[in-house]
């Protein structure tokens, strides 16, 4: 038998008290975020070669947040400033973001997201919706009564704010 470099383990439903088995839990939402990420990686492949990950991440924040500054946006997103601020000049030289002067600061710049980069984020997050949709139709109903509890629980442990409008919601 050929080993694939991971123990084979019972399906979390069928261990004891796998709701309160932090590892358990940690092991079903890396499972989870491999889906989300292929989903994800199809979704932003969608708007063409415009955008990488990151880039896409950054204009989520800006749609999600409003206009920051820089360093701001740097935090949001757990990069340096400086590589903050090569992908803002990517996505300036793309016409998906702006940057412009703090109206309650002359010396400050905000960063926002200009009507094509609120497109993309609306486009991509449209085929992302379809997708997670088509995935969530396929699960018995009792699950996914639990579901929208738990992952907003967990959105919130993460610091993530709520997406609001279904229309708007939007990830990474």
């Amino acid at each position: 038998m050929r080993h694939t470099g991971h123990m084979s383990r019972a399906p979390i439903s069928a261990r004891t008290d796998a709701s309160d088995d932090v590892d358990a839990v940690t092991e079903a939402v890396l499972t989870a975020s491999r889906l989300l990420v292929a989903v994800s990686a199809r979704s932003i492949a969608s708007a063409g070669d415009l955008i990488t990950v990151p880039q896409f991440r950054l204009l989520v924040v800006l749609h999600s947040r409003g206009p920051l500054k820089q360093a701001a946006l740097a935090d949001h997103l757990g990069v340096t400033p400086s590589t903050a601020s090569r992908m803002i000049d990517r996505l300036v030289a793309a016409a998906l973001v702006a940057r412009l002067g703090n109206p309650s600061s002359r010396r400050e710049v905000v960063i926002e997201l200009t009507r094509e980069g609120d497109r993309i984020v609306r486009l991509v997050t449209q085929r992302r919706r379809r997708e997670i949709a088509a995935i969530v139709e396929k699960m018995p109903e009792s699950t996914r009564r639990g579901l929208v509890d738990a992952l907003t629980a967990f959105a919130e442990a993460g610091g993530e704010p709520p997406a609001g409008n279904p229309a708007d919601a939007v990830w990474v």
